[in-house]
């Protein structure tokens, strides 16, 4: 045997100077460096009849043992795919839900006493055997994180945003502008002072069109105008022909035709209340005063193509039809229920005692003495905003105090339009509102045309005269070439704040609302509104479809910028957990439409 030659301590097979692993057995010539084995974390091991390595001959490389070497790969192996999951972006083409690698530490088993200490040779052997010492240990456990929501398609404000309001007063006064009504010199401080600061007000808001009964029927069911319902329908004439434009994506909803009592294909608001089983009332002051007279005392209309008798104020009653919307529409005024839900002022005191008989919505009118007409309704009574400031005092403390509004009420008030003519004219509009079909489409020079409208510029073409002389020794003919000028139109008022245009709307009408869920004494001047805006935003609370150009594109609703008191969070929360935030709609009949869009495309901030 050469010099350093020595045999395996494990098997006796003859090994060489230079090697330093039996070829026969795999056993290592000497034990690990201790800052590997510290690495490994395996103890070094030491061969039982193996010399020391030769001095002369100092061989520093190493390699690990077969079972030590699988022990570091496997732990290499295992950290990258922990770091891998955790720090690389996913593949495009991998599904959306993330895993997130968490670690947590496992305790190291516990030795049982039949096993020897890692320290201690297997008796049963003649060598040395390894045993790994042991080594600290983690668990990785997956959790779905929550999917991010795609570029292609915006996160959807959870419902929780609305607060569970489940019933909604609606007083709807008349022709006053938001200054008037709302600014410091005010005849009304009842309202621009005491409850302004009990609520919110929305002083970008807006009337969608000119008239009275147009804009309410707006608010109750979403329809666009006809030159008859601005003009307050003084024949009840039925609207013709009375088909649904074919154009759904941009008059969603809308009726076609000319007149003023809509067909049955008009979907309103009471049409989905009920449909969801809920109520609905409308208490119209002086409704029943009619009945001495051989009118109706509920659900009050002229006849079928008959002229409106009833379209001013007479002595002792002072009820006017075009200011109770209702009745214009052949799915309310030809039900039968309509006479149970279309009443006198005088049964809200009555009806307000429970939650359990006030109704889902109220929509609260006064008469032509109380409403804010400029006009008294008797030689002998008051009118303006006077007579409607003394009216709300004795109306809203009763709504306030009702079972119904403390638990989960709220109560809206605003004006049908401002002003359209006089000093105080306003007929601005805004929220880009829709090309209304059954209007001729106008657009004075400079504003920003509604979708579907072009502008123009009024030209003012005037032919002169022919003339022809003739005698009889000579005829004369002169002739002169008509002319056309065109006359630059005046400089416009500056637009009110909110306004996208300054004709084509109901003026800024504002509008104050009064539920725990908003912050006494604020004002919200950021966003813009209109009475679109407000039937959509009662659809949204009640759990309803929306219904006419409430579900316009780009209109915008209420949510937690409005309702922003704390209560508001708290309850949505409360209420979502309970799982009684908001009832599934139901489909209010045959003929209710499915309005799908409820995309927003405005901002508030």
């Amino acid at each position: 045997m050469k010099h350093g030659d020595d045999t395996c301590g494990a098997c006796g097979a003859r090994l060489v100077a230079a090697q330093r692993y039996c070829l026969s057995c795999g056993e290592r010539r000497w034990p690990l460096p201790a800052v590997v084995a510290a690495m490994l974390g395996v103890a070094p091991v030491v061969p039982a009849a193996s010399p020391a390595e030769p001095e002369e001959e100092p061989d520093r490389s190493w390699m690990p043992d077969t079972r030590a070497a699988a022990v570091a790969v496997m732990a290499i192996l295992g950290f990258g795919v922990i770091v891998g999951s955790v720090v690389s972006p996913p593949a495009e083409s991998a599904p959306n839900d993330t895993l997130v690698a968490v670690s947590q530490p496992q305790a190291a088993p516990a030795r049982t006493p039949q096993s020897p200490p890692a320290s201690t040779p297997s008796p049963s052997a003649g060598t040395s055997t390894p045993v790994a010492a042991p080594v600290p240990q983690t668990t990785t456990i997956y959790e779905k994180a929550p999917p991010a929501p795609t570029p292609s398609q915006p996160a959807i404000p959870p419902a929780a945003t609305l607060p569970p309001i489940h019933h909604v007063f609606l007083i709807v006064l008349t022709d006053h502008g938001y200054d008037q009504a709302f600014g410091p010199g005010s005849q009304a401080p009842y309202l621009s002072t005491t409850l302004t600061k009990q609520g919110e007000l929305l002083a970008n808001y807006y009337g969608v069109t000119s008239g009275n009964l147009a804009n309410e029927i707006a608010l109750i069911s979403g329809q666009g105008p006809t030159p008859e319902t601005q003009g307050d329908c003084p024949t009840y004439a039925d609207v013709t022909p009375g088909t649904p434009d074919p154009d759904t994506q941009n008059q969603p909803g809308q009726i076609d035709g000319s007149g003023c009592v809509y067909p049955r294909q008009a979907v309103t608001l009471p049409d989905e209340l009920v449909g969801n089983g809920n109520t609905w009332k409308a208490y119209v002051e002086d409704q029943g005063n009619g009945a001495a007279a051989g009118e109706p005392a509920t659900c009050r209309h002229p006849a079928a193509g008959a002229a409106d008798p009833d379209q001013a104020p007479r002595p002792s009653d002072a009820y006017v039809t075009w200011r109770n919307p209702f009745v214009y529409f052949h799915s309310i005024a030809d039900n039968p229920g309509c006479a149970a839900d279309d009443v006198g002022l005088d049964q809200l005191a009555t009806d307000l005692k429970s939650a359990t008989t006030t109704p889902t919505f109220s929509y609260i009118v006064p008469n032509r003495c109380h409403d804010g007409a400029e006009e008294p309704c008797a030689p002998d009574q008051p009118a303006g905003l006077a007579a409607t400031d003394a009216w709300l005092k004795t109306i809203v403390p009763e709504i306030l105090a009702s079972p119904a509004y403390k638990a989960d009420g709220m109560l809206a008030i605003t004006f049908d339009q401002a002003p359209q003519t006089g000093p105080n004219a306003d007929s601005s509009a805004c929220c880009y509102e829709p090309r209304y079909p059954n209007l001729p489409q106008t657009v004075a020079p400079g504003e920003t045309p509604p979708p579907g409208a072009t502008a123009t510029t009024p030209t003012d073409t005037t032919p002169t005269d022919t003339t022809t002389s003739t005698t009889p020794t000579d005829t004369t003919t002169t002739s002169t070439t008509p002319t056309t000028t065109t006359t630059t139109p005046a400089p416009t008022a500056p637009l009110p704040p909110g306004a996208d245009t300054a004709t084509g709307g109901g003026g800024r009408v504002g509008l104050l609302l009064l539920t725990k869920f908003v912050k006494p004494g604020t004002v919200n001047t950021i966003s813009a509104f209109n009475h679109f805006s407000l039937l959509r935003s009662i659809e949204e609370v009640l759990g309803l479809q929306q219904t006419g150009y409430a579900s316009y594109p780009g209109l915008l609703p209420f949510d937690s910028v409005i309702y922003n008191a704390p209560a508001a969070s708290t309850a949505s929360a409360s209420a979502v957990r309970k799982g009684s935030h908001r009832a599934s709609p139901r489909r209010a009949s045959a003929r209710a439409r499915t309005v799908a869009r409820t995309s927003r495309t405005a901002t508030l901030r």
